[in-house]
């Protein structure tokens, strides 16, 4: 047994203890009328705030154990010895448990589970306003108890849901950052909401006058760099003129962000708006749904490989950076390039090629915390698959050409030798992106069938895409984490 194994049985043995309840209990708490077993070594081992609290002479608040004794209702349908918890809510203090007993958790309520601040049916909440307040519940949990390594794994995981959860969530977060001190979170979430576009006089009614400020400086550092960036037309620019733009990359922003595609395109016709030189397409991939980056498509108006910026990234290099095979699917369905390459030459199958490597070889992406393998496979099968389509139609038209100058010498004896095209036909036993499909199906737990045309798994998944329209279903790559 490795040392992983071996660690991982210990953390499931721990965590029984609290599952089996009042098995080996020698304290119980009550949160919320309801009781919760569980030990006092463990606690007190894994936590400062227990350890004062069972063994210090002055108990820190929020657990009171002089009020199983005091007189009152609550009091009396209190069971004798009970400690009542009344600084978090029950899932919460479990959530807490759950980390302190096992060393994990998954800070996510349930799949498709009705919550009272999530209207949308069947959501998965993972970035919805309900998965929100339950990470920032347990990240103030998780401080209040002196869990830092809790308060550790909460704030990544609200720096990966914040990157598409609503401008409100994401405000909410940028305020409970400030008061806690998290600056990386705080960084996080000022920049988005500075991208959101939203005028000042709304930012006042939710955040504070101080922080407003400091998203309108964060807008006017991100202004001056974009204009840094666009080619000088003139050699003394109107100053008022690039203002207008920058107000209607503003509007066309918060257009997107309310999912108003069709004030993008009347901005577009009525307006003159340049979809390209304001970047719209970058922006709906990185920030908004596949619904808003298709329907933006569909207009016809941007161009799905317009490269952005000093590097020259184009969309798909955005979506196989975020790892998004639904954003992945939709570009390539209106003819994404896979091969395009930024300035530094890189494509974004070689993007998807060293996440997998770095997710293999080392268990974890730089940037993406909670990379889900099943998306990273998912998105390579289709970066590879519309790659090797592009390399077949390219070697048949090579071919044609090539027959074509056969019958040109044929007719025209004359004709050098030389001019004969020497491209010879595409075999699928000469394409390099069958090896990628194996390591990515051994390591990242698939299993074709080798002695199979390797190939077939790449047909299968360009299938797949095509059928569903350039959709994804999320239960193809989904990932949970039981326990």
């Amino acid at each position: 047994m490795s040392l992983e194994d071996s660690l991982r049985s210990l953390s499931l043995d721990y965590l029984n203890l609290l599952i089996n309840g009042q098995a080996f209990s020698d304290v119980t708490f009550q949160v919320e009328g309801r009781l919760v077993h569980a030990h006092r070594c463990i606690l007190a081992a894994r936590s400062l705030f227990f350890r004062k609290f069972f063994c210090g002479p002055d108990p820190p608040p929020g657990l009171d154990p002089a009020a199983a004794s005091r007189a009152g209702a609550a009091s009396a349908a209190r069971p004798p010895g009970v400690i009542p918890v009344n600084s978090v809510g029950y899932e919460v203090f479990l959530l807490l448990l759950q980390f302190l007993y096992s060393g994990q958790v998954s800070i996510v309520p349930q799949k498709h589970e009705a919550r009272p601040n999530c209207g949308e049916r069947g959501c998965w909440h993972t970035h919805c306003t309900s998965a929100v307040d339950l990470a920032l519940d347990t990240l103030a949990a998780a401080r209040y108890f002196g869990v830092e390594q809790l308060a550790l794994l909460t704030q990544k995981q609200l720096a990966s849901m914040v990157e598409k959860a609503s401008i409100d969530d994401v405000m909410k977060v940028l305020i409970a950052s400030r008061k806690q001190e998290m600056q990386q979170l705080w960084s996080t979430c000022s920049h988005l909401v500075a991208k959101s576009g939203l005028p000042p006089e709304v930012l006042a009614k939710h955040l504070p006058i101080d922080v407003v400020a400091k998203i309108e400086e964060l807008r006017l550092k991100s202004s001056l760099a974009r204009r840094s960036m666009l080619p000088l037309r003139h050699p003394h620019p109107d100053l008022g003129a690039a203002d207008m733009e920058d107000q209607k990359i503003r509007r066309m922003r918060r257009a997107l962000d309310s999912s108003d595609v069709e004030l993008v395109k009347l901005m577009v016709m009525g307006e003159g708006l340049n979809l390209d030189e304001a970047l719209a397409l970058h922006y709906a991939v990185e920030s908004c749904s596949r619904e808003v980056v298709k329907a933006l498509l569909e207009l016809g108006a941007a161009d799905v490989n317009f490269p952005a910026g000093p590097a020259g990234k184009t969309p798909l290099h955005v979506a196989a950076e975020m790892v998004s095979p639904e954003m992945v699917a939709v570009l390539l369905d209106h003819h994404a390039d896979p091969n395009v390459r930024t300035v530094d030459g890189v494509t974004p199958l070689d993007i998807l090629r060293t996440l997998t490597s770095d997710f293999l070889f080392k268990g974890a992406v730089p940037g993406l915390t909670h990379i889900e393998p099943n998306k990273l496979r998912l998105c390579l099968e289709l970066v590879q698959s519309a790659a090797l389509v592009l390399s077949r139609e390219e070697g048949n038209n090579h071919n044609n050409n090539a027959n074509n100058s056969s019958n040109d010498n044929t007719n025209n004896p004359n004709t050098s030798a030389s001019a004969t095209a020497i491209y010879p036909p595409m075999s699928e036993a000469h394409t390099s992106s069958n090896l990628d499909s194996r390591l990515v199906y051994l390591n990242l737990g698939a299993t074709p069938q080798i002695g199979d045309d390797d190939s077939s798994s790449q047909r299968e998944a360009m299938n797949r895409h095509g059928s569903q329209g350039g959709g994804c279903d999320p239960s193809m790559y989904h990932h949970s984490h039981d326990f």
